[in-house]
């Protein structure tokens, strides 16, 4: 049992012995900052249930922990809160408690299940760095919910038809030539963007020639021939025309490919795609259903809607009056494929901000259709992200293309890690730093943009995402191979750590014992993130311990230390704040090196 556990055992104890009052485990808080004691709780909302006066509960209860348990050293009291120190002894007994228990394994499932719906691209274009926040935060949530005992298919929707491909498709059919992506040498998926950005520059400059020949901006960009050509590739691949057909799978094949490489690179993986092309369809039964039960109506010209005025929204076209579907149609359809697929209580889709409104309409209208998934529909929205010199945008080839920025973080990466003063330190191999610069660049992307909560928008500065000595991904990973390094000469040296060298040790560091209070709280916290879907709060937990044993680095020796059992007590103790490192890192999606 940890101590936290053994506190909040002994409180309910406490309560029950002195005042015959059963509680729940009392929330053990962080005391004030000029008070050197370990935990707070206050006893106010006790006092009140119990008539007493909340200074003389606490008095009481204090007093009883100090003379019943072993764990608790000195009281304090402050007017209803009870301030806490704990024995010196303890600590080193936690230690033993946290080397001898896997933490990261002995997880008790919840019996539940979820789904994490995320990266789902338009095969239009390559990835790009919006696509790289929603991938590291679905990855990281689905990592985070397994750690806390959940089962987790994590799923692609890939939006693969539509007029945006057809306009790629039209543009290579006017300029492509035939040509392959092997055969320019240039990734599928960067090929196929290429003729996206194309496309509208040649409606650019047809709208033009139609406005120079009187015609309005409206009617030029309705008439502009590449735009009905584009719409006719459209018709045409509903229609299943078997050219249409076989060029559309051929210039997804080829993004297809390059989406491969791209999430090989930045370490995602899915259990399951779907495909809009298979799905799109599967609406148009749910609004026969919806007719049927008079929760649809119809418009004089033929098109589907609901009234979701009485909830604060407004009517929502569900089927247009030529019958063809609309984003809505095949998101009710595809949420009634993927339960059956795997019939979860929670399914969270991985979606930028601008869809909020779209999900919202979504939940509801499945809970009026009575689907008994519908309340586990969750919206995990997310801020777009932004470089210092503006929005991106794909049409006008102003984004930019993950695989590019990571290719630059690389260097970034190499440039700092050569001129850092541990550069040398390691005895490394050229494929070794290429693998280092190539993991501390994806570690400084996934940290930087998962350390904040996910709503807020951000703004991304690759200079600043890698930094050896602030918060940031490097510095947490220069940490852990700084522990193994260590661990590495204590066993060239045969040093022995075992538990019953320090177990009766007492005198411990204030630094000593903030990095085994931390490693306490890693149940709670990836209890919080689990239940927020929250990768920043174990990214600021993980940061937090890296800090901690920097300081602590700095304050003690470890190998150097002459007394026995301090040293073992301090080699111990980094070896599993390196396993914290290295696990918690892991849920973020990070690699964390063993040597740098």
């Amino acid at each position: 049992m940890n101590i936290e556990l053994q506190l909040q055992t002994a409180l309910q104890t406490a309560f029950q012995s002195l005042y015959q009052l059963a509680i729940a485990p009392p929330a053990l808080q962080a005391p004030r900052k000029d008070l050197a004691c370990d935990y707070a709780i206050t006893t106010f909302a006790y006092a009140k249930e119990l008539r007493k006066n909340p200074e003389e509960v606490a008095q009481n209860v204090g007093l009883f922990l100090k003379e019943n348990t072993e764990i608790v050293a000195e009281i304090e009291v402050i007017k209803g809160f009870l301030n806490i120190t704990l024995s010196k002894a303890i600590w080193a007994k936690t230690l033993q408690t946290l080397a001898e228990t896997d933490i990261f394994e002995n997880i008790a499932p919840k019996n539940e299940k979820v789904m994490v719906e995320y990266s789902s691209p338009n095969t239009n274009k390559p990835l790009h760095l919006g696509h790289l926040r929603n991938n590291f935060l679905g990855y990281s949530v689905s990592q985070i919910l397994k750690a806390a005992g959940f089962e987790v298919m994590m799923v692609n929707l890939v939006n693969d038809r539509g007029i945006h491909i057809c306009k790629s498709m039209q543009a290579y059919l006017l300029e492509g030539k035939n040509q392959t992506p092997q055969e320019l040498g240039i990734k599928g998926d960067k090929l196929v963007g290429d003729f996206y950005v194309r496309y509208d520059k040649i409606f650019k400059e047809q709208v033009q020639e139609l406005i120079q020949k009187g015609n309005t901006q409206e009617e030029a960009e309705k008439k502009a021939p590449i735009l009905l050509q584009a719409q006719d590739l459209l018709r045409k691949w509903e229609q299943n025309d078997p050219d249409t057909v076989a060029l559309w799978e051929r210039m997804n094949g080829w993004v297809y490919e390059g989406f491969a490489q791209t999430y090989q690179t930045i370490g995602v993986t899915f259990d399951k795609y779907y495909y809009e092309s298979n799905t799109y369809l599967l609406g148009k039964d749910l609004v026969e259903e919806g007719l049927k039960s008079g929760l649809f109506f119809k418009k004089e010209n033929g098109s589907v809607w609901i009234d979701l005025t009485a909830e604060g929204l407004d009517e929502k076209l569900l089927l247009r009056g030529d019958g063809t579907s609309v984003y809505i149609t095949q998101d009710m359809g595809t949420a009634d494929l993927k339960f059956k697929d795997f019939p979860m209580q929670k399914s969270i889709y991985v979606v930028g901000n601008e869809q909020d409104y779209h999900f919202k309409v979504l939940q509801l209208i499945m809970k009026k259709m009575g689907r008994s998934y519908a309340d586990g529909i969750y919206h995990l929205s997310y801020g777009m992200v932004e470089l210092p010199h503006g929005k991106m945008k794909s049409r006008e080839g102003t984004v930019v293309d993950a695989d590019d920025l990571i290719a630059e973080m690389v260097q970034i990466a190499k440039k700092g890690t050569e001129e850092a003063e541990f550069a040398k330190s390691e005895d490394l191999s050229i494929e070794q730093k290429q693998k280092l610069y190539q993991a501390l660049a994806l570690g400084a992307l996934k940290y930087y943009l998962l350390r904040v909560e996910p709503k807020k928008k951000m703004l991304f500065n690759p200079e600043e995402s890698i930094d050896f000595h602030g918060n940031s991904g490097v510095y947490i990973q220069f940490n852990h191979a700084r522990i193994r390094s260590i661990l590495r000469k204590a066993k060239a040296e045969n040093i022995d750590f075992s538990a019953y060298l320090y177990q009766n040790l007492t005198e411990l560091s204030s630094i000593e014992i903030e990095l085994l209070k931390m490693l306490t709280q890693y149940a709670a916290k990836i209890e919080e993130a689990a239940q927020n879907y929250a990768p920043s709060v174990v990214a600021n937990y993980l940061y937090e311990i890296a800090k901690t044993f920097s300081r602590f680095y700095s304050e003690h020796s470890v190998l150097g230390e002459k007394q026995e059992a301090k040293r073992a007590f301090r080699l111990a103790l980094i070896q599993k704040v390196g396993q914290y490192l290295y696990n918690l890192g892991n849920l973020l999606g990070m690699e964390m090196p063993e040597k740098m």
